[in-house]
């Protein structure tokens, strides 16, 4: 596994490190102090685990995955039981506690071994999409006050336009989210997503049922319940891709 150590205590970096090295599974790509270094290295490397350090100065880890737009699998570290706590609760792959424990890291390998397996087939069985795009197999990090998530693109069922922010259903969540529809759009993979209208995105896989509606548009209710109008120009794109 592809791994990237981002921690702004050097010491700190140096002894996960030589724990990481004695894993003949895992390849240390790099090491990075604060967010900026970080998100420089995560684009350059491209790694498959960040093994992040919550509390950095000017910014946290939380602050690095909200600035991503792919964020890889996350395992926590941290000095401060009540961070720990939060990043358990944030659905992280696991945390580890300073100074970390080498049979504590064994058993975080081992689950993140399973994990990197699992993902390894989704992406093998879902149609392969340019690699600038984000695809249904991807996870966000979204983090709405206290409350943080990692959420795969594929439960994301809609995304709803409000001022400067981007509302993210899934489940029965709907945090916002500091960035444009049109950026996002950009980034989402066509197969999987449709821009409905100025202020929606939809998940083709979580369609219901369409309705025509006004002026040759269209009603589209998701899954989750929500009716979401396509129009007049974007429905002729839509029939064609849900093939009606």
């Amino acid at each position: 596994m592809r791994v990237l150590v981002v921690d702004d205590e050097r010491l700190a970096r140096k002894e996960l490190i030589n724990l990481l090295n004695q894993n003949d599974n895992v390849e240390v790509l790099g090491e990075a102090t604060n967010v900026e270094d970080a998100k420089e290295k995560i684009e350059e490397l491209q790694p498959e685990v960040l093994f992040l350090d919550i509390q950095m100065p000017e910014k946290t880890g939380f602050d690095l995955l909200e600035e991503l737009d792919v964020v890889p699998l996350v395992v926590f570290i941290t000095a401060y039981d009540e961070f720990a706590l939060q990043a358990f609760q944030v659905n992280a792959l696991d945390y580890l506690l300073k100074p970390i424990e080498p049979e504590r890291l064994t058993d975080t390998l081992k689950k993140l071994e399973k994990k990197l397996e699992e993902l390894k087939k989704e992406e093998e069985s879902v149609a392969k999409s340019p690699k600038s795009k984000l695809s249904l197999s991807d996870q966000v990090f979204v983090k709405d006050g206290d409350k943080c998530w990692f959420v795969k693109l594929s439960d994301v069922r809609l995304f709803e336009s409000d001022g400067n922010y981007i509302k993210v259903y899934f489940e029965t969540n709907k945090p916002m989210i500091h960035k444009s529809l049109n950026a996002l759009d950009e980034r989402l993979d066509e197969k999987a997503f449709f821009r409905a209208s100025r202020k929606h995105i939809i998940n083709l896989s979580w369609v219901e049922s369409i309705e025509p509606w006004f002026n040759g548009g269209l009603v589209v209710t998701l899954k989750g319940g929500e009716r979401i109008e396509v129009s007049r120009r974007q429905a002729a794109r839509f029939k064609d891709l849900m093939s009606l």
